[in-house]
């Protein structure tokens, strides 16, 4: 017995060794950092309150975990919600979207669409499916898209390898197209065989010459894989219109500097326009260039300032015929999303696309371009009623690119620019990275775009027309302040003192 009760004696001695131990570290440390905290004057509440004023900077730290887990409602967060987020996961894992007990939609939110549905709409033997659109159809090798759902550009570097290995597999799979964005044409976009859109940032990432600037020898070799089926001259974008793209020097590995052509581990910072592009007609003759040079169509990405300044590039198009037109407009929003961008850009910068995308369809249509120029939407658009809004606004096409990052598994931590992203979509960081197994997020990439495009034709059945891009404006009402809806068409027809800036209406 008196073994055992030293065997105690001794466990107790050593628990409270420990203990005092324990405390003296502690004691120790909150020592030093009442002394370092007192001493430092960078943080005024540190400074006043050594020590306890720590705990304020964990607190806003965390505070946007324990908002998004805890407290913010189904329908609050920003910039995407929990009922957003939430369809997205359940379409990508095959799951049914089937809602019991009524919408928890606030459907007295200024601006929300509301569908117009039909008395009599079409039984189950009169739906269609989407037919493909020829794009481009005056370029040597014009191309056939066939969804009206596509994923948007992410370039490799602000994205990640097995990111971008997915998305390639994920689209090929669904039958869609992926644009590369602005870091240059990679493997992994070529590996699953997917129809590509190549962008050219104003940096000619890809497809520059040593000096930075254009090359044709560089657009003929990336128009030379049959996988690149159209080029893209970015303009700008929604989330920072006015400043070209940011990617900080620890995501420029050796072969992403190679791929692009810039030096590695250094910020890759796009000048905010084309050099070589000072006005509407110097754009034209760009666009002419590039698509003469690569024989495949060839149109804009932009962020829409103000209807009244594009009207010019329509001008300059009526000036010199519509062979020299775009052969498609991407417009995004001044909500787009982006992994690193000034906050007042972000913000303040930019027409919505829910304004944007019915002004610029009405000026295309009132200067007769509607079969020439193909209209796509971007920009927070990554639900069904989103992409259906889009169609019946004027889009020919809607392009998404958080809607698949959601699909591959983002959940939001707003570390895009950080190169700490912990599902491994947005970081180079080996560990990371291996959270993401690509033969199962491709799986999710395909099935995220036939549900929007499964039930994007659903609502278009639901209007009475028999595939989506029949749907138009007048098959969508808009809530007014006082809770009142009313028709689309009329809300986005250039009223008195637009009509000499704006022209007349479009969709109808």
């Amino acid at each position: 017995m008196s073994i055992w009760m030293n065997w105690a004696l001794w466990g107790l001695q050593a628990m409270a060794l420990t203990f005092v131990f324990a405390v003296g570290v502690a004691l120790a440390l909150a020592v030093a950092f009442f002394v370092v905290d007192r001493l430092q004057t960078r943080d005024a509440i540190r400074r006043n309150y050594p020590v306890i004023g720590r705990f304020r900077h964990l607190f806003i730290t965390l505070g946007e975990f324990f908002r998004q887990y805890f407290f913010a409602m189904d329908r609050e967060e920003m910039p995407f919600n929990r009922a957003q987020r939430d369809w997205v996961s359940k379409a990508t894992s095959g799951e049914g979207n089937t809602r019991a007990f009524g919408s928890t939609r606030n459907l007295s939110v200024v601006g929300t669409p509301i569908f117009v549905n039909a008395a009599f709409p079409p039984l189950d033997d009169q739906f269609a499916s989407t037919e493909p659109m020829v794009i481009g159809p005056g370029a040597r090798e014009p191309f056939l898209a066939p969804s009206i759902f596509n994923i948007s550009g992410m370039s490799y570097g602000a994205i990640s390898k097995p990111a971008v290995r997915a998305l390639s597999r994920g689209a090929a799979k669904a039958g869609i197209w992926l644009n590369t964005g602005e870091g240059g044409l990679s493997p992994f976009h070529l590996e699953g065989g997917c129809d590509v859109v190549f962008q050219i940032g104003t940096a000619n990432y890809g497809v520059r010459d040593a000096a930075g600037r254009l090359s044709d020898e560089r657009l003929r070799a990336v128009a030379a894989h049959p996988q690149v089926r159209m080029f893209e001259i970015k303009l700008s974008q929604g989330a920072k219109p006015g400043k070209g793209g940011i990617l900080p020097a620890a995501k420029v590995t050796p072969e992403i500097a190679q791929i692009r052509g810039i030096l590695v581990g250094q910020d890759s910072i796009s000048p905010n326009r084309h050099v070589e592009v000072d006005d509407w007609d110097d754009l034209l003759d760009l666009i002419w260039r590039v698509r003469d040079v690569t024989g495949k169509p060839t149109g804009i990405k932009a962020a829409v300032g103000s209807p009244t300044q594009m009207r010019g590039l329509f001008e300059a198009i009526g000036r010199r015929g519509t062979e020299a037109a775009p052969d498609f407009l991407a417009i995004d929003g001044g909500e787009g999303g982006t992994g690193a961008a000034p906050m007042p850009l972000m913000d303040l910068v930019g027409m919505p696309i829910r304004e944007a995308l019915p002004r610029i369809a009405n000026l295309r249509d009132e200067f007769g371009l509607k079969e020439r120029i193909r209209l796509i939407a971007s920009a927070k658009l990554v639900n069904p009623g989103d992409v259906a809004w889009a169609l019946a606004a004027g889009a020919d096409f809607v392009t998404s690119a958080r809607g698949f990052m959601f699909a591959l598994g983002c959940i939001q931590a707003l570390k895009c620019n950080r190169n700490t992203c912990p599902t491994g979509i947005t970081t180079h960081v080996p560990r990371l990275q291996q959270g993401l197994v690509v033969v199962e997020k491709e799986e999710r990439v395909a099935a995220y775009a036939r549900a929007i495009v499964h039930e994007v034709e659903t609502i278009a059945h639901s209007v009475g027309v028999p595939e989506p891009r029949q749907m138009r404006r007048r098959h969508v009402r808009l809530v007014k302040a006082d809770g009142a809806s009313i028709l689309m068409n009329p809300q986005y027809s250039p009223n008195t003192s637009e009509r000499r800036a704006l022209g007349v209406v479009g969709r109808s």
